[in-house]
């Protein structure tokens, strides 16, 4: 696994980084998301940094130590998808931090980051709303030191990064999927590796978003992104346009419907 890149700046010390240097440099990797060299604009900053600050006092009001949290990086309306991207947010003393994992500017390669909630909504999101679930107090419990441990979720980390891996499948994984198989790593006894936690996800009731993706679309996709592929997909469903992925959607319906988590919080 790669090293977890970790900011320990303030938020002050992020405003006055980003300001100086270009978006390139302040953002090097993003969930599915090509690097632009556009710099942050004073009203995205402020945007970003507000939002940070209400989603911390909304974390602190659950007396939680471990949520799941979600941003609206990119607009999916079309596939009816909320949320683009999910980590999980922890508490460190009194700190909130977030770690999550990040497509590296578009290529098939990424790794896990560990950031501060105001980093989390610094990536210039489609829309300035973010979405946490509260697990339950066993389930935080199981998380939270994994979350604090690189090593232990380093099993659950690979590198080639498609943006709509296949949720049963090992060639590729997608940030979301990533989360998925670290909460089930933590909840099955004796799971080590990627396998035994999609095992663990099918007989907990799971169920992948299925999107519909003709030819043309999945042929753009894959010959002019190298973060898209859909080689991992079984035939019968890849020659259909029928793609199933793992959507923050899908694993908050799931994270209810299971009883492992509560209902969604929404925070503008």
């Amino acid at each position: 696994m790669d090293a977890i890149p970790s900011s320990g700046r303030t938020l002050g010390g992020r405003i006055v980084a980003c300001v100086a240097l270009s978006a390139a440099l302040c953002h090097p990797a993003r969930a599915g998301r090509p690097c632009e060299a556009t710099p942050p604009t004073v009203a995205s900053i402020t945007q970003g940094l507000s939002l940070a600050e209400r989603t911390v006092q909304q974390l602190e009001a659950t007396g939680a130590s471990v949520v799941a949290i979600a941003r609206v990086g990119q607009d999916l309306n079309r596939y009816n998808v909320r949320y683009s991207h999910m980590g999980w947010a922890y508490k460190e003393g009194d700190t909130w931090r977030v770690l999550h994992k990040l497509n590296q500017c578009g290529t098939d390669r990424s790794a896990v980051y560990r950031q501060g909630i105001g980093d989390f909504f610094l990536d210039a999101p489609h829309e300035y709303v973010a979405g946490i679930v509260v697990p339950r107090p066993d389930v935080q419990a199981r998380l939270l030191p994994r979350l604090k441990d690189a090593a232990i979720t380093a099993p659950m980390h690979t590198r080639r990064y498609s943006m709509l891996s296949y949720p049963w499948a090992h060639r590729y994984q997608q940030s979301n999927q990533w989360a998925m198989e670290v909460l089930a790593s933590a909840m099955a006894e004796g799971v080590t590796d990627r396998a035994g936690a999609q095992r663990w996800l099918k007989q907990a009731g799971y169920q992948p978003t299925e999107l519909h993706l003709s030819a043309l679309q999945r042929l753009g996709g894959r010959m002019t992104r190298a973060n898209v592929s859909f080689d991992d997909h079984p035939p019968e469903l890849r020659f259909t346009g029928r793609i199933r992925t793992v959507t923050v959607d899908s694993v908050f319906t799931w994270l209810q419907r299971s009883g492992t988590g509560g209902e969604t919080l929404t925070i503008r």
